[in-house]
């Protein structure tokens, strides 16, 4: 069986190879990410109603509240006349 060889790439001796182009100038600037949770702040603030302290997880640049703890339900559930620990649960059938 015969084997031929159609074409052959050449290779450059070392003296022929090109360095690469580097362009000149500075290069364009890197941009951060943003990131969101460098954006948020934790706000601690006491509830008049209750007493107890609320903390709030805000959004800096829209100041939207992400999250609060505790809850407003519970607070409102705090300040009615009518609550006390524990009711809000039923442990009996």
């Amino acid at each position: 069986m015969d084997t031929k060889v159609t074409a052959v790439a050449s290779t450059p001796e070392v003296g022929q190879v090109r360095p690469a182009v580097v362009p000149q100038g500075d290069p364009p600037p890197i941009l951060p990410k943003p990131d969101p949770v460098l954006d948020l702040r934790l706000v601690i603030e006491e509830d008049q109603g209750s007493g107890s302290f609320v903390y709030k997880t805000v959004n800096r640049v829209t100041g939207e509240v992400i999250s609060s703890l505790p809850r407003a339900e519970l607070l409102r559930l705090r300040a009615e006349a009518k609550y006390a620990a524990g009711s809000v649960v039923k442990t009996r059938a």
